[in-house]
């Protein structure tokens, strides 16, 4: 389990690091207008790319871990995945037809729109849940490094200005292609036979992972709406601190997510609750500490990433404090806990009450005249901490059901 989550980590900060190379680079030889067109065919891409992804890193992973010794139940669960994911690319792409036929940015500009499509069906091939579930998280983490440096270390080679525009989505095609193929090498190697059992076998994974679907795309568009709603109801200035904030605390929360996606494995299998104790023994302490120093150092971290124009999202930052704080436990309880025991929809459940919850207290905030962003910013916090007890509390509740497969002494109780 430290081995795959080093792997994930490893992953993440690949992540985290390109970008910054290309970010500014892009910024500078692309035009306002150029750059702006890149940055919302992205948002529109995204929704394309939950689409088809529709929860299947959870569900057909699960499905994966619990037939790891059943090579031919493994390549049955492969193929009517990626049949699944077929449907869903097809769907999808209808969709971002018609919204290119209606939005004049995406009109302009279908050949980049179409291009940024195609990196969405080429990561249906990548089939990251099967190594999750075999938990050979090296494999994943090799293929987006390769993926990432090819088209990150040829963007500087080809992207000049406006003119090269279309060689930013060739060349993450082009990085995509690679990764598909080294992934593919690997499942040729592990001997797994790849089968399919027709549209009703793609039919059922999809019936069985559309809750996964429900509560991704639940949490991602309440991230969107906050952002939205602010743009529309309070100066642009307040739209620029916010998204510094956040971008912060998602890059805190992206470290967070290697912990979680790797011990979802090894709960699936061994339905220990201590494995979750101590998990959260070793790692609050660590996000106290980083709490504390974010509260101290706030402003410091904002005029070091944003520079100095940034140092008034101080209060934002600081009422965003008990978001990073919460949402770890609450992403841990989640999936790697309750979905290790089958409550999914109880996982589903605790996300649509939170985002309901986020949903009325803005409204609120609006009605009482008081919708500002570091307020905004504390009923986010309120709702994180919200989910992790909601999802702390059912953990509790079927506490009985982790480590059934262990035998009980006489006069003891499961833990």
């Amino acid at each position: 389990m430290v081995r795959n989550t080093t792997m994930l980590y490893v992953m993440n900060i690949v992540k985290m690091i390109l970008p910054l190379f290309t970010l500014p680079y892009l910024t500078r030889v692309l035009s306002v207008d150029c750059y702006g067109v890149v940055a919302y065919v992205k948002s529109c891409i995204t929704y394309m790319q939950l689409t088809v992804d529709f929860g299947f890193l959870l569900s057909s992973t699960k499905e994966i871990v619990k037939a790891r010794n059943d090579p031919t139940r493994i390549g049955q669960v492969v193929g009517d995945t990626l049949a699944a994911k077929m449907l869903l690319s097809a769907a999808a792409l209808a969709v971002l037809l018609g919204m290119t036929a209606a939005i004049p940015l995406l009109r302009a500009n279908m050949a980049y729109t179409l291009l940024s499509f195609a990196v969405v069906f080429l990561s249906s091939f990548l089939v990251d849940f099967l190594f999750r579930g075999l938990e050979q998280m090296q494999v994943i983490t090799l293929r987006f490094v390769v993926m990432k440096l090819i088209s990150t270390v040829l963007t500087f080679v080809f992207v000049h200005g406006d003119e090269d525009i279309l060689w930013i989505p060739v060349l993450d095609v082009l990085g995509s292609l690679a990764a598909v193929a080294l992934v593919w090498l690997r499942v040729r190697r592990l001997g797994i036979p790849l089968r399919f059992s027709g549209m009703r076998g793609a039919l059922k994974m999809l019936k069985s992972s559309a809750v996964y679907f429900v509560s991704d795309m639940a949490t991602t568009a309440l991230g969107a709406l906050n952002t939205l709603l602010i743009g529309i109801f309070i100066d642009s200035a307040d739209v620029a601190y916010w998204s510094v904030c956040m971008q912060i605390v998602t890059a805190v929360q992206s470290l967070y997510t290697p912990v979680t996606s790797g011990v979802y494995p090894e709960m699936i299998r061994r339905r220990d609750l201590g494995l979750i104790r101590r998990i959260l023994l070793w790692f609050l302490p660590l996000i106290s500490a980083g709490c504390v120093v974010t509260f101290f150092f706030a402003k410091g971290a904002l005029l070091l990433i944003g520079g100095e124009k940034y140092g008034a999202a101080e209060p934002i930052l600081r009422a965003l404090i008990p978001v990073l704080f919460f949402s770890f436990p609450g992403m841990l309880f989640g999936w790697p806990t309750l979905g290790a025991i089958d409550r999914v929809k109880e996982t589903t459940l605790t996300t649509l009450i939170t985002a309901a919850v986020q949903l009325i207290g803005l409204a609120l905030l609006l009605a009482a005249g008081r919708f500002e962003v570091v307020s905004i910013a504390l009923l986010r916090g309120g709702t994180e901490a919200l989910m992790c007890f909601l999802r702390g509390g059912f953990c509790w509740k079927y506490r009985r059901e982790f480590s059934a497969e262990r035998v009980r002494k006489p006069g003891t109780d499961l833990p």
